[in-house]
């Protein structure tokens, strides 16, 4: 559903320009160099014989590798805003819960197999995760564009479907930890991917082992829904 959701936008977006496709490879290559070997480490060269550009592109487009790494931002923000609300289009406005818990159950349940599917399937989720690892560590302005272009807004989002799936407050503080774990799970299998194929004797993680690990998450999401249903009850 999510790849093509994705192919559909491309295709009605229409061809790219010369300018756009630069544009993007370069975005490509910073976000890879950025998350991979710093942005002090980074060198403009470096990024420009990565996308295959000429190195004056980089002032440009961007106004300089700092205005570049602001577009890895937003880029972020666009990849993963897309995914998320792919993952809701069956809830409600943002803020108001679905009718009913099993359709909140339901939607969140969308989600998780859409974090899967993405952090574990697409290629370009290993240099998102890593830029996003590093300032999360070394924080600057393209982590505030990150928080409040995702972060924040589908974390609340997660949370409002949390509390009408379960009855428990959406931000009361074990719920917006709740949904941390959810998420982390999730991710641990992009961080930790090479020590999972190892652990699981896998040659490569494609579409049977990302299927199988949606079957765990989304069985351990069912069991602590029920859970915390027949608490509140």
């Amino acid at each position: 559903m999510i790849e093509r959701t994705h192919q559909s936008a491309q295709k009605a977006r229409g061809r790219p320009s010369g300018a756009e496709r630069t544009r993007e490879t370069l975005v490509r290559a910073g976000l890879r160099l950025f998350g991979h070997k710093g942005f002090e480490a980074t060198s403009t060269r470096e990024i420009a014989a990565e996308a295959g550009a000429n190195i004056g592109s980089i002032a440009y487009h961007f106004g300089g590798k700092e205005g570049l790494r602001n577009a890895c931002a937003d880029y972020i923000v666009e990849t993963i805003s897309g995914i998320a609300q792919v993952a809701l289009d069956d809830a409600a406005a943002p803020d108001a819960g679905p009718a009913s818990p099993e359709a909140a159950a339901t939607v969140l349940r969308q989600v998780v197999e859409a974090m899967v599917r993405f952090i574990v399937q697409r290629p370009e989720a290993e240099d998102v995760a890593q830029f996003v690892m590093r300032e999360l560590s070394q924080p600057t302005a393209a982590l505030d564009t990150i928080y409040a272009g995702v972060f924040e807004p589908v974390h609340k989002r997660l949370c409002a479907l949390w509390e009408a799936a379960t009855g428990e407050p959406a931000e009361s503080e074990r719920t917006r930890i709740t949904v941390f774990t959810l998420i982390g799970q999730v991710i641990y299998f992009r961080i930790a991917r090479e020590a999972v194929r190892r652990r699981m004797e896998w040659r490569d993680i494609g579409q049977r082992e990302a299927a199988a690990i949606v079957e765990v998450a989304l069985g351990n999401l069912s069991t602590i829904i029920n859970a915390r249903r027949r608490g509140t009850s």
